[in-house]
C-alpha cells in the first residue's frame, strides 16, 4: 500500500440513525499507520471513508455491524505532523448497531465499529493490525515471522433482493450484483461447484447469505455459498514426507492455526525408502495404485482429525496446500514414479499443480488444492516450500538448507544464485537400519553424554527431564520403557564415542578401548559399546550401526560439498537444518560428525519443519505462491549421480569429522582427537596415525 499522503473528498454515506445532527464543514480523517488522509462530508462512516482511500480496513458483512473486522480506534490529542486536533466527539457516539453487537471479537479498548461510527470532525483513526486484510502474523506452532496475509478466499454478507415477474435476473446474477453494490467486488461468474447451493443459501426471510470469493490473475469467483451470516473460512496445509505426514488447519482471515497433527506414512509398509517404493511399483502391476490408495486415505483421514480437534465443518475449508519430495508428490497425485527410480529422472511435471480436493480423494467438497511445484526429479515440492520458508533465494549472503530425512535435499543460494541436490541418506538417521534404534517415543534415549576417561554414559529419555545420573532418575523413568534410541541421540552417542577415543577416524570401534572400560565388549571380529543395560533391556552400538551413520552422513556432507564447489563458496556462515529430525540435531554434534562443513557454532541452527512452514505461507499468500513459481526456475539442479566429483567427495566424508576439510572452529569447542587409521586385527585393535592429519 502507498505510503505517502493522498487527499481524497468522499461524498456523504447515506443518512443513518446512528449519525447525529450533521456539522457544515468537511472533516479531514487521517489513517494509521498508513499515513493516508481524506475529507469527508460530515456522517461519512469510517468504513466508507477507508474504502474509497483504500485503506487496508476488512469487513465482511458489508457495514451492517455484524462481522466485527471494521475495528478501529480513535486517537485524540494535537497531532502537529498533519495539523489535526483530535477530540472525543470527532466521531458520533455509540449507537444501536455498537450497542447490540454481540460478534466474536469484542469491542475493547476504546475500539469502535468503523461501519457504525461516523465521523463529526477532525480525527486520527488507528487501523489496528487484526483489522487489517493484509495483516502480518507470528504464530509460535509454525515459524510464520514476517508472513503478511495475501488472502485467495475472501468472505462477503449480501443480501439479496427478491425477484419480480417479468425482471427476474438468474440468481447467479443477482449475487453477482449484489456483491458489486455492497461490496465493491467485480466477481466474474460463480463455479459449478458453487451453483447448486446459490438458490437454497437465499431460502430464508432476509434472503442472506455468505458468499466465499477466489481471486486469481482473472479475477474474482464465487466457489462457495452459506446461508446467513459465516464469518470464518479454513485451508489446510500438508507436508506429505516419505517417513511422516504433518498438516496444519489455519483461518484463512488470520492465519492462526487453529490444529495441527501428523501420522506415519502407511506407505512404510511398502518400503523403509522411496526406491524400495519405486522397486515395489516396477515389481508388482497396479503397485502405484496401491501407494496412491494409502498416501491418500491417510491425508483424508489427518485432514478429519484437524477439522475435528478444531471443531470446524468441511464445507468451511476452501483451500489445501500440499507439498512433499518427488515421489510423494507424483504418489498423492496419481502418476507412476518409476521414470524418478532411474536416469534421467524424469519429472511429470514440475509445474504447480491445481486441482480440487475430492479430486485426490479428499473430503473436502469446497476446497481447491495446490501443489507447489518441483525442482528436479529428486528435489521436490518440500524443497520449494522450505526456500519460500527460509528465503536463501532472497538472502544478501550465501545460505546452505538441508532438509535432513530419508533423502536429503540441499539447497545452497542466495539472492543472485541458487544451487540444489539431493542425497540417499537413507532411514539410518531416523533409527532405521540401527540395531537399537527407534522412532522418537516416549522412553526413546534422545541425549547422550560420554565420560572421556572412563567412558560411562549418561542418557536423557522422551519423557523424563532428567540425565541417568540425576537422582530420581529411575522414579522418573519407572513408567517408561527405555528400549532404543532416536534419530538426535544416535547422532548424540555417534559423535561422543568419537570424541572419547571409542570410535577413530574412519569409523572403527576401536578394541583397545575395552581395556579402558567394559563398556567396549567384542562382538564377532568387531567391537560394540554397551550404551544402556537394565534387566534384560541392553542397548548396544555396534560397528554396523556406524557404517550405516557413516553411510548417510557421508552422502549427504558430499552432496554439500558438491553444491559448495559449483558455487565456489571459501565459507559458510549461514547453516540451517530442517526437517522433523534436522529440527533436533544439535549443531555442535552435526559438526562433530562431519555432516555440516565446519563453521562458527553460531552459524548453524534448527529451523523445524520447513517445509511445512513453506506450506502454510503458500496457503495464506497469493504474492509467495507466485514468487515460489518464479524462484524455482532459477535454480541450478545438480545430479549427484552423474557428478565425477561426487565419489571422492563420498570417500573423504566418511571420515570423522572429514578426512580433509579444515575443523577450524570445531577444535575451538571441543578437544578433537588425534586423527588416526585403524588397522583391524582380530581384537588386537592396533592403531597407526595418519601422516600429516594429527589435531588436538
Amino acid at each position: 500500500m502507498a505510503q505517502q499522503l493522498a487527499t481524497v473528498v468522499v461524498a456523504a454515506a447515506p443518512s443513518s440513525s446512528n449519525s447525529p445532527r450533521l456539522p457544515l464543514l468537511m472533516p479531514r480523517v487521517v489513517f494509521t499507520p498508513s499515513g493516508l488522509d481524506i475529507e469527508v462530508d460530515p456522517g461519512t462512516s469510517v468504513l466508507a471513508a477507508a474504502r474509497r482511500l483504500g485503506v487496508d480496513l476488512d469487513s465482511v458483512c458489508g457495514g451492517r455491524g455484524i462481522c466485527g473486522r471494521c475495528q478501529v480506534v480513535p486517537s485524540t490529542g494535537s497531532f502537529a505532523k498533519w495539523g489535526i486536533n483530535s477530540t472525543t466527539d470527532a466521531l458520533s457516539a455509540r449507537g444501536a448497531t455498537e450497542v447490540a453487537y454481540k460478534g466474536r471479537r469484542p469491542l475493547s479498548d476504546g475500539r469502535r465499529l468503523g461501519c457504525a461510527a461516523f465521523i463529526d470532525g477532525d480525527a486520527v483513526i488507528d487501523v489496528p493490525a487484526d483489522s487489517q486484510v493484509h495483516r502480518q502474523v507470528v504464530r509460535k506452532s509454525v515459524d510464520l515471522a514476517d508472513l503478511v496475509i495475501d488472502p485467495l478466499v475472501s468472505l462477503a454478507y449480501v443480501v439479496v433482493p427478491a425477484p419480480v415477474l417479468g425482471d427476474e435476473p438468474s440468481t447467479a446474477e443477482a449475487i453477482i450484483k449484489a456483491l458489486k453494490d455492497q461490496h465493491g467486488r467485480n466477481a466474474s461468474s460463480v463455479s459449478m461447484r458453487a451453483l447448486p447451493l446459490i438458490q437454497p443459501a437465499l431460502e430464508n426471510d432476509e434472503r442472506a447469505a455468505t458468499v466465499a470469493l477466489r481471486t486469481d490473475d482473472v479475477g474474482d469467483q464465487v466457489v462457495a455459498v452459506w446461508p446467513g451470516f459465516v464469518d470464518s473460512i479454513y485451508g489446510v496445509a500438508v507436508d506429505i514426507g516419505s517417513t511422516t505426514i504433518a498438516g496444519h488447519l489455519c483461518d484463512l482471515a488470520t492465519g492462526e492455526v487453529m490444529a495441527s497433527s501428523g501420522r506415519m506414512n502407511p506407505q512404510i509398509r511398502f518400503g523403509e525408502d522411496l526406491m524400495s517404493r519405486v522397486s515395489y511399483v516396477m515389481m508388482n502391476p497396479g503397485g502405484e495404485r496401491e501407494l496412491t490408495a494409502s498416501v491418500r486415505t491417510a491425508l483424508n483421514e489427518l485432514v478429519g482429525e484437524l477439522l475435528t480437534e478444531a471443531e470446524v465443518d468441511r464445507d468451511r475449508v476452501l483451500d489445501m496446500v500440499l507439498v512433499g519430495n518427488p515421489i510423494m508428490h507424483h504418489l498423492v497425485l496419481g502418476i507412476d514414479p518409476t521414470p524418478l527410480g532411474m536416469a534421467p529422472f524424469t519429472l511429470a511435471t514440475s509445474d504447480a499443480v491445481h486441482c480440487r480436493a475430492t479430486d485426490l480423494g479428499v473430503d473436502l467438497p469446497n476446497a481447491s488444492t495446490y501443489l507447489l511445484p518441483c525442482i528436479a526429479g529428486h528435489v521436490g515440492a518440500d524443497t520449494a516450500a522450505a526456500m519460500l520458508a527460509e528465503g536463501p533465494h532472497r538472502s544478501p549472503h550465501w545460505q546452505l538448507l538441508v532438509d535432513v530425512g530419508t533423502n536429503a535435499e540441499i539447497v545452497l543460494g542466495c539472492v543472485t544464485d541458487q544451487y540444489a541436490a539431493s542425497s540417499p541418506t537413507g532411514p539410518a538417521f531416523e533409527g532405521a537400519q540401527i540395531s537399537c534404534g527407534q522412532r522418537a517415543t516416549a522412553g526413546a534415549i534422545e541425549r547422550v553424554r560420554i565420560n572421556p576417561v572412563t567412558l560411562e554414559p549418561r542418557i536423557k529419555v522422551i519423557g523424563s527431564d532428567l540425565w541417568s545420573d540425576d537422582p530420581g532418575f529411575a522414579a522418573s523413568t519407572a513408567g517408561l520403557t527405555i528400549s532404543g534410541v532416536c534419530g538426535s541421540g544416535i547422532i548424540e552417542v555417534m559423535a561422543e564415542m568419537f570424541l572419547a577415543g571409542i570410535i577413530v577416524t574412519d569409523g572403527t570401534i576401536d578394541g583397545g578401548s575395552a581395556d579402558r572400560s567394559p563398556r567396549v565388549v567384542g562382538d564377532g571380529r568387531t567391537f560394540s559399546y554397551v550404551l544402556y543395560e537394565h534387566g534384560d533391556i541392553r542397548l548396544l552400538i555396534t560397528q554396523a550401526d556406524v557404517r550405516a551413520i557413516q553411510l548417510a552422513k557421508a552422502a549427504l556432507r558430499a552432496g554439500i560439498d558438491l553444491l559448495v564447489e559449483h558455487a565456489g563458496v571459501a565459507e559458510l556462515t549461514d547453516i540451517r537444518l530442517a526437517g522433523a529430525f534436522g529440527s533436533h540435531i544439535d549443531p555442535l554434534y552435526a559438526m562433530v560428525l562431519g555432516l555440516v562443513p565446519d563453521c562458527a557454532l553460531d552459524g548453524v541452527r534448527s529451523v523445524g519443519n520447513a517445509a511445512g512452514a513453506g506450506a502454510v505461507r503458500a496457503l495464506l499468500s497469493r504474492q509467495l505462491r507466485r514468487e515460489v513459481e518464479g524462484a524455482t526456475r532459477h535454480v541450478v539442479k545438480i545430479e549427484t549421480a552423474i557428478e565425477p566429483r561426487f565419489q571422492q567427495l563420498f570417500v573423504d566424508a566418511m571420515a570423522f569429522p572429514h578426512a580433509t576439510a579444515d575443523t577450524h572452529y570445531l577444535a575451538q569447542l571441543v578437544t578433537l582427537p588425534i586423527r588416526i587409521e585403524s588397522v583391524e586385527s582380530g581384537r588386537t585393535g592396533r592403531r597407526r596415525k595418519r601422516d600429516g592429519m594429527q589435531r588436538q
